[in-house]
């Protein structure tokens, strides 16, 4: 049984599943609409990386750290690769 404080963080969860299977160009449909366009730098990708912070920290500082690496990810950046959950 779920617990009511943790409806939110199911739903910023579900929330970044449905963004992940419809608009994103790394996971769904995008993807396979426009063929070779996979713009994410980083492993795993910003959206993996933020609902999987929400699901180990919670909402609020898994939410800050999804959001801490949407900002490192931008064309001037030299940083890519691995960057796993902390």
């Amino acid at each position: 049984m779920t617990k009511i404080s943790e409806i939110p963080k199911l739903t910023a969860v579900l929330i970044i599943n449905l963004y992940q299977k419809t608009l994103s160009f790394d996971h769904g449909f995008m993807g396979k609409v426009f063929l070779n366009t996979r713009y994410c730098k980083f492993s795993p990708s910003c959206s993996e990386y933020t609902k999987k912070s929400i699901e180990r920290y919670g909402l609020i500082r898994g939410g800050v750290l999804g959001f801490k690496r949407i900002l490192k990810c931008h064309p001037f950046s030299s940083k890519h690769g691995y960057d796993p959950v902390p």
